[in-house]
């Protein structure tokens, strides 16, 4: 078991007092976007070894089946499968969709044979790995996930009373579904600059009338706000809101079109920086590639809640193995419980304070601060407080 030492990522996005908040420090005026926990090698957490300060990543390579077990390794190769994080966003996210692994490691060799460096900004694919994610609130929670029906769509952009999105609306209602949204989505991301500007002008005043739609334009009007200009917002406007209270959580497979909003949660995700922006970023935009990508179905998105085990841990169940995510919720009735340990693992506390028992040690865990725990190392948790848990499904 070993304490990790993480990285915060300062993104544009992130708010300047949640993390620190959490973590019972002082905000520094910068914005704390994602706290990372694991071994991505962009930002790997360290740890002590003997003495020595080590990335995790590191770690992993110098011994992947004494730190991840014989079945990770054989499922996922030499490297640590997912990336736990906390994230905390006070402005919107880039509106995007990930590739199935199928199609991220088509678009890898194809990038590859293209000659195109890693590094470059004009990159979609970065590794040749999916990436599903999942994020639980700890807070009240915002976001976009998943396309309105059709019918929903085109009553927004009536409501906005620009006359030139009238034949989008046409569209949406006469079209068959997939092909109506496939259609609109694609002209809505390449827009005009003055409709853009029409719109997000009509956004502002849709906010501020009154009427059933007020709260749900206000919403736009912000991220409109924050991006203005930039065809994701109308793009946006096809896709659900979706809220969460802390303790719900909401997967994201591939294909799904999502933007977080606002709010604090635990992120966990496969391991893979292929992402494919739609917009609401100054970012590459790949069309061609995206409209590959994107599911243009409206199965609305589906609110994960935690499944109590017999042994009190509570799991969000996901349909990939990459990770697995479940918390502790302790009361402090001085019960130590007991994490198997046939898996790698990383568990994090997010309220209170706890203490982390393996053989000879013990580490206490205030808000924030997280551990690794190797595979075949099992350990007990007590105090009072609740920790999460990420670990593979496999």
């Amino acid at each position: 078991m070993d304490r990790l030492t993480n990285a915060v990522r300062p993104y544009p996005w992130g708010s300047v007092t949640a993390l620190p908040e959490l973590m019972g420090v002082a905000p520094d005026g910068s914005p704390q976007a994602e706290l990372w926990m694991g071994a991505h090698p962009a930002a790997p957490s360290r740890l002590d070894r003997g003495g020595r300060s080590l990335g995790l990543d590191e770690v992993v390579e110098a011994d992947p089946r004494g730190e991840l077990g014989d079945t990770s390794v054989q499922r996922f190769g030499p490297r640590l499968p997912f990336l736990l994080k906390l994230l905390a966003a006070d402005a919107p996210l880039s509106l995007q969709v990930h590739p199935d692994a199928a199609g991220a490691a088509a678009g890898y060799a194809r990038e590859n044979a293209q000659g195109i460096p890693l590094d470059a900004p004009h990159r979609t694919y970065r590794d040749a790995q999916h990436k599903p994610e999942m994020i639980v609130a700890l807070t009240p929670f915002e976001g976009l996930c998943g396309f309105r029906p059709p019918h929903e769509c085109a009553g927004l952009l009536d409501a906005l009373r620009v006359d030139r999105l009238a034949p989008y609306a046409a569209t949406l209602r006469s079209a068959p579904e997939e092909e109506a949204l496939r259609e609109v989505f694609s002209a809505f991301l390449a827009l005009p600059r003055d409709l853009l500007a029409e719109i997000d002008g009509a956004l502002a005043s849709a906010a501020r009338r009154p009427g059933a739609l007020r709260a749900t334009f206000a919403l736009y009007d912000r991220i409109a706000r924050a991006y203005p200009g930039d065809p994701g917002v109308p793009a946006a406007l096809l896709v659900r809101q979706v809220r969460l209270a802390p303790g719900e959580g909401l997967f994201l497979g591939p294909g799904v079109p999502h933007a977080y909003v606002k709010g604090l949660g635990v992120e966990v995700m496969a391991a893979s920086d292929n992402v494919l922006r739609c917009g609401l970023t100054s970012k590459h935009v790949d069309v061609p590639e995206l409209l590959r990508v994107v599911r243009f179905d409206t199965l609305p998105a589906a609110v994960v809640r935690p499944v109590r085990a017999a042994t009190g841990e509570e799991a969000y169940p996901a349909p990939v193995d990459d990770f697995r995510l479940s918390r502790l919720v302790l009361d402090g009735s001085g019960d130590a419980r007991a994490v198997p340990g046939s898996r790698p693992q990383i568990l994090v506390c997010t309220d209170g304070a706890v203490r982390l028992a393996g053989p000879g040690e013990e580490i206490d865990l205030p808000p924030g601060a997280s551990v690794f725990v190797p595979a075949g190392e099992g350990v007990t948790v007590s105090g009072e407080g609740t920790v999460f848990r990420a670990t593979t499904g496999v």
